[in-house]
């Protein structure tokens, strides 16, 4: 069998010195630490199904790799990208024939918020049967992007950006390899590589193999900072020299907007895109902000914001930012609500404290003539037929329960409008009972 981290003589450098071990990690230490997660799940030798969420390069693909040789498992690895069903068939049938010769399978899927419903679903009766122990890698958000069914079957270990100490260690690991020896880097030039790296391991070995190589050329033993400007060019991300993290930015940006100020979140909007921040990304983000802060107080939010990411996939770069960078100013300017998102995280936690009550009767369905017999439905007042369509005093709860008044509209935009109509409903509801 070939081994997992043969290295080829030109591999990158990123490939070359993919760890071993997790002793080999750099970083992650909260997962891999003494009596952390994953270093408690290899020492037990009882792999399980997991989801390793975080962003580009800070070691998902390496922990799954080590994982399986930990465990003398067959690794499958299957990429989202370039995969489909067929390939998680073949990946089945290699588990079957290891298992018959008493070897486990851990099949990866690298980006498998890539994988619709349908591909997830292929795979998800073997690893609830055993015979696959999956582990998925994500950039995005599971809650989101993986099926439920799939998601309560997997642990979520989240991966954080590498810190410029880590990564100032890993470019010390670099330049003492025996292919670099008597090559040093300034600080200064240390810290710029470390800043636009910004915690991607990845990114920051291949820049720095870049370097090297262009030093060894030019026969220059010390990388400085003026030499790592002439080499990398519009490579260095213009991050100031406090080096703020990608995520301190998107929180200014959807801060910027719910505070209504236009020209500073399109500041922390082309900032990002400066910073090489993935446009669908930003696009997400902003969609989100249309309903978590806009709501209902501006529903063309949605819909600019919706159509702004539609716009970028169709025209893409650097055509379609302009339609993103309009959705940011619209959204910043728009009148402003957070009582639907309110309103959604109270009745979600009011549900799950309160016990699973039975539907109304006069609230169910009939479709069957038992259903009818059992008096399904009867007594239900069409809110159409009633006057002003509404049902005035009709209940809609679960029997003996209070309607939860969590939805209180604010006076700003549109939700004026639905705080009048529904105050107007409650008198209507009053005079009824009176």
């Amino acid at each position: 069998m070939t081994d997992l981290f043969t290295r080829q003589p030109d591999a990158p450098l990123a490939e070359r010195l993919r760890p071993h071990t997790l002793d080999d990690v750099i970083g992650q230490q909260h997962l891999i630490g003494e009596g952390k997660p994953l270093r408690l799940a290899v020492k037990s030798g009882k792999p399980h199904s997991m989801l390793l969420w975080g962003p580009p390069g800070v070691g998902k693909t390496t922990l799954a790799r080590i994982l399986a040789q930990s465990f003398n498992a067959q690794f499958l690895p299957v990429s989202a990208v370039f995969s489909g069903v067929k390939d998680i068939r073949e990946a089945i049938l290699k588990a079957e024939t290891a298992l018959q010769q008493g070897r486990a399978t851990i099949l990866f899927v690298d980006e498998v918020h890539r994988f619709n419903k349908a591909q997830q679903d292929a795979f998800l009766p073997h690893v609830e049967s055993g015979l696959l122990t999956f582990i998925g890698a994500t950039t995005e958000n599971p809650s989101f992007e993986v099926n439920p069914a799939l998601l309560s079957r997997a642990q979520v270990y989240i991966l954080n950006p590498l810190s410029p100490a880590d990564l100032q260690q890993l470019i010390e690991k670099v330049l003492a390899l025996p292919d670099y020896q008597g090559m040093e880097i300034t600080p200064e030039a240390a810290a710029l590589l470390v800043q636009t790296a910004d915690g991607d391991a990845r990114r920051l070995l291949n820049l720095l193999e870049q370097l090297l190589r262009a030093a060894q050329t030019r026969r220059l033993k010390t990388l400085g900072e003026t030499f790592l400007a002439e080499s990398l060019g519009a490579q260095i991300r213009r991050f100031d020299k406090g080096g703020e993290s990608f995520y301190n930015q998107i929180s200014a940006l959807h801060k910027s907007v719910r505070g209504s100020h236009p020209n500073a979140a399109l500041y922390w909007f082309c900032r990002m895109l400066d910073g090489g921040a993935d446009p669908r990304y930003l696009a997400r983000r902003i969609v989100r902000m249309a309903w978590e802060d806009i709501g209902l107080a501006d529903p063309r939010a949605f819909t600019i914001a919706n159509e702004a990411a539609q716009t970028y996939e169709r025209l893409g770069s650097p055509e379609g930012e302009l339609a993103l960078a309009q959705a940011v100013l619209y959204l910043a300017a728009a009148a402003k609500s957070n009582a639907g998102y309110k309103a959604y995280n109270q009745m979600t936690a009011f549900v799950k404290q309160n016990s699973s009550d039975e539907v109304p009767v006069h609230l169910r369905n009939a479709p069957t003539k038992l259903m009818k017999k059992l008096g399904y439905g009867r007594e239900y007042r069409y809110a159409h037929d009633e006057p002003n369509a509404y049902a005035a005093g009709e209940t809609y709860m679960p029997d003996g329960m209070a309607e939860p008044d969590f939805y209180q509209p604010v006076p700003r935009g549109l939700e004026i409008k639905i705080g009048e109509k529904l105050d107007w409903l409650r008198k209507l509801d009053e005079e009824a009972g009176e």
